[in-house]
């Protein structure tokens, strides 16, 4: 099977072009995931204290605060993006990944620099959150304008599935690390080697996503709206992009927790080794990979909004017992199977919901209100869910207060699913009965 991405038509195999735009949201998620991972030694390099306690928190807020600027990456590099082209602005949310990168890769410890070592990773961590803000958003969009009428939820479900290759990636480095290195080596310099790594594939990816063309939905637009146009339309459309903010928090929440925050509850709460912490986050890259096309696939043919509704249920109902389950008896096993139940749930949520959302985001602004609508779910909640999941322990001193904050997750998603489908309705009455996502 082939698709024309291109106003000239010309045909690109589906599996190739995939590949070449989903590449640096690979890159994308890497960074985030391994920053994740070694969260305890990257608080000993650069914020080293009395209080282990307080160091892994100033880490994982440092953590969370790259993705308050995804909201702003998402109206810059979004209006960038449908106002340039698809293809330009993948390419520059690229770049500022790799700087971002690089910094963090860099940077000497608090030994070294002092106070100047953690504001330099801050930096980092700023201007890989100004590039993540949109990098999900472009993807998708791409993905979705390529797809065939009847394969759009297979296509896009690759955006998230390439983070999950990112996942599998970063956790199998994390067990080679750890298996050659000893604790104190990861500690004091091992915990760079990943980073390291993603800067060196920054030039393959580069060359790889050169390669994309644009998408005919965009080059047969004859007109592009400026970023002052973008920015009004997407404040017109603000209720929409609120509910589609309400339906990622659920699956940026759930993502978070089973990949970035799995090695340290695995470490600090659960008291698992290194090694097992890894593994089971190595079997959340597959099994989200696996669900991930599948469920994708199923919203073509059944529809998004059966799936939102049923999975945002079934989260509800589950996410604490199953937590509350494993802490009661934490072993090697018990997390492995609750790990996998609450990707399952993640996997069939999100399979179906990144092509709703960018179906229903009006065409001139889709890279802009679906990349908004991400961004804000992601910073104010998602980004987060590693602090504050290890705060609601702390403060409680319940181990399952992390089923609670994914409950949470799942009633927002479940609003925002109720409440998007009336706001579609108005939308279509405003326009004359036209749908939304009408030029996609």
């Amino acid at each position: 099977m082939t698709v024309a991405t291109s106003s000239s038509n010309k045909p690109q195999s589906s599996a190739k072009t995939i590949f070449n735009v989903t590449s640096g949201n690979f890159l994308e998620m890497y960074d985030f995931m391994v920053f994740g991972y070694y969260a305890s030694a990257i608080a000993n390099t650069f914020f080293p204290g009395d209080d282990p306690f307080a160091s892994l928190m100033l880490t994982l807020m440092t953590f969370g605060a790259g993705f308050l600027m995804r909201p702003l990456g998402a109206i810059i590099l979004g209006s960038y993006i449908d106002h340039h082209g698809r293809r330009k602005g993948l390419l520059l949310t690229l770049g500022l990944m790799a700087i971002g990168t690089l910094t963090i890769a860099l940077v000497p410890g608090y030994n070294t620099l002092g106070p100047a070592a953690p504001i330099l990773i801050l930096l980092g961590r700023l201007l890989q959150g100004l590039s993540a803000g949109v990098e999900l958003g472009g993807v998708s969009v791409y993905l979705a304008e390529i797809a065939p009428k009847n394969r759009k939820g297979f296509f896009v479900s690759w955006q998230s599935g390439s983070q999950q290759v990112s996942v599998i990636f970063a956790a199998l480095l994390g067990l080679t690390i750890n298996h050659w290195l000893d604790k104190n080596q990861i500690t004091e310099w091992g915990w760079r080697i990943p980073f390291v790594i993603g800067c060196m594939i920054v030039p393959f990816l580069f060359w790889v996503r050169s390669m994309l063309q644009e998408t005919a939905a965009f080059s047969q637009r004859k007109v592009h709206p400026s970023m002052k146009q973008i920015v009004r339309s997407v404040a017109s459309n603000w209720a929409l992009v609120l509910a589609g903010m309400l339906m990622v928090v659920t699956t940026t929440v759930m993502f978070y927790m089973i990949t970035a925050f799995t090695p340290t509850f695995g470490k600090t709460v659960l008291m698992m080794s290194d090694k097992q912490s890894f593994f089971v986050t190595l079997c959340i890259g597959l099994s989200n990979l696996i669900w991930l096309p599948i469920m994708g696939t199923v919203s073509d043919r059944y529809g998004r909004r059966p799936l939102l509704i049923l999975f945002s249920v079934l989260m509800i109902a589950t996410a604490w017992p199953v937590l509350r389950w494993l802490v009661s008896s934490p072993t090697f096993t018990h997390l492995l199977e609750a790990e996998l139940w609450l990707s399952f749930l993640y996997a069939s949520y999100n399979g179906a919901m990144v092509v709703y959302l960018a179906e229903v985001m009006p065409a001139e602004v889709r890279a802009t209100g679906f990349s908004l609508a991400y961004s804000l779910a992601t910073a104010l909640f998602g980004g987060f869910t590693p602090a504050i999941s290890s705060y609601l322990i702390h403060v409680t001193g319940d181990k399952a207060m992390p089923g609670v904050w994914l409950t949470f997750s799942a009633v927002c998603g479940l609003i925002g699913t109720m409440v998007i489908k009336r706001l579609l309705r108005q939308y279509q009455a405003k326009h004359a009965g036209v749908p939304a996502g009408q030029q996609i």
